[in-house]
């Protein structure tokens, strides 16, 4: 992390730029094609350390001797698995479905450079206060919800939907930095390390 490393984000989402940008980081970003459609009866945390593990590799085979790194994340409720939504009306049933309850946010994690491979997930409880339909409405009609997992950003607008969590927040936003931390430190980036990259 002081520079020596190539380290490789392998995905689009500004999301995850922003939180690597915050640790002041040099990274470069790689975007994968990797069809993200579930198998039948796949629990969600298998499904995001498949997904995670099928973008790092595909990263990996273009960045050879780069230290790829690879995220999936979905949302679960009562057995339901949650992706990204394909409309406003998708959005709202989402919505719907968590307003007043809680529910799980998964995200895979891998960590691939050489022929070394690192994956972890990590889960995090998430409570939304009780909606109205009018609230809902408002929140899918603001478009924030569109291109994410359960169809809600817990970093933006988003907030006023939670009432509480239980674990990494960073892990609802798309990416547990403590957990990526321990996984870099597995390929010799110690915690130290971390903090001298320059800005």
């Amino acid at each position: 992390m002081d520079g020596s490393v190539d380290l490789v984000l392998a995905s689009g989402s500004p999301r995850r730029r922003e939180l690597l940008r915050s640790l002041g980081w040099t990274f470069r970003t790689d975007v994968c094609d990797v069809c993200e459609d579930l198998l039948p009866g796949e629990p969600p945390k298998e499904a995001v350390l498949r997904l995670s593990r099928a973008k790092a590799a595909d990263s990996a085979r273009r960045n050879l001797d780069s230290l790829v790194i690879a995220a999936d994340t979905l949302v679960s409720v009562d057995g339901a698995v949650l992706g990204k939504p394909s409309c406003r009306e998708e959005s709202f049933r989402m919505i719907s479905s968590l307003s007043g309850r809680e529910h799980t946010v998964f995200t895979g994690l891998t960590l691939i450079r050489g022929g070394m491979e690192r994956f972890a997930a990590e889960e995090t409880a998430v409570v939304f206060r009780s909606l109205t339909d009018e609230a809902m409405r408002a929140y899918v009609d603001s478009g924030e919800g569109d291109d994410k997992a359960g169809a809600y950003a817990i970093q933006g607008r988003g907030s006023l939907l939670v009432s509480s969590i239980r674990g990494d927040f960073f892990n609802v936003v798309g990416l547990p930095l403590c957990r990526l931390s321990e996984l870099l430190g597995e390929f010799g980036c110690t915690l130290a390390e971390q903090w001298r990259n320059p800005r």
